[in-house]
């Protein structure tokens, strides 16, 4: 199996909190969810993977390479990064903000072809002439699902991170989303690697679990039945799971103890 990335050992410190060590090998194509309770470490592993944050200690190859090795411009072309919100400085007309996503290739004269594209394939095409500042949470997350999508739009075996991107939606358009970044991942052999909360989404849409909790990775699953044990160690609660053939199990979380009574 090839390898997209190889973190060795990976430490970060933060103020007074210490996360890590973080080691895990992401291949071309995975379909990978972070999970955690909140300030257990997702967003600093994200952000670690992505370059944004460089370790104090340890070793992270990406494509072969070390990290530091990267620039910026040749990085935004091989990994894509979906934060959990993002406002714009300026009032930008929606396409515009999607075709930020093209900004570091020189003379890109598909542009404007792939701004439409990407927009088709994240139900957005209908609000590219709206300005961002206009539009309602659901309709920024689409939109930036579509920047996305045209960053890496004639890549192959590249990385895509998002943190949270389903948090403040609906439930029918958190499915679109997911279903929209698993067929464009597909199509390009793509890896996707995501913070969630919901643990039926990871369950049903990543092959693989990675578990964060106090600043480290305390497991790392394929998704299913083998996962749940610890899941529930994770968040600190009871699982009720229904197994189902040839499909995911379906998981009900439910407090870890009764609740006093008065």
């Amino acid at each position: 199996m090839n390898t997209l990335c190889r973190l060795r050992d990976l430490q970060i410190t933060l103020g007074e909190n210490a996360f890590g060590p973080f080691s895990c090998t992401i291949a071309p194509g995975e379909r990978i969810a972070i999970l955690g309770p909140s300030g257990a470490g997702k967003t600093t592993l994200l952000k670690l993977i992505s370059g944004e944050l460089r370790s104090h200690s340890g070793s992270y190859a990406f494509k072969g390479a070390a990290i530091e090795t990267w620039s910026l411009r040749s990085l935004s072309r091989a990994r894509a990064v979906l934060p959990q919100s993002s406002e714009v400085a300026f009032s930008l007309m929606a396409h515009l903000v999607i075709g930020l996503g093209r900004i570091a290739i020189e003379g890109d004269l598909k542009r404007n072809d792939i701004t439409l594209h990407a927009a088709r394939l994240s139900s957005c095409e209908h609000l590219l002439h709206r300005s961002f500042d206009t539009l309602s949470g659901g309709e920024k997350a689409r939109i930036h699902l579509a920047r996305v999508f045209a960053q890496l739009w004639d890549e192959q075996n590249s990385l895509i991170l998002v943190d949270e991107p389903l948090a403040s939606l609906d439930p029918g358009l958190q499915i679109e989303l997911l279903e929209s970044m698993k067929r464009y991942a597909d199509a390009r052999n793509h890896a996707i690697v995501a913070i969630l909360h919901d643990i039926n989404q990871a369950m049903h849409h990543f092959e693989r679990l990675i578990l964060v909790k106090e600043g480290c990775l305390v497991g790392d699953h394929l998704s299913g039945m083998g996962a749940i044990s610890d899941l529930a160690d994770l968040y600190q609660i009871q699982l009720d799971v229904i197994e189902r053939d040839g499909l995911p199990p379906l998981v009900f979380p439910r407090a870890s103890r009764e609740p006093n009574t008065l």
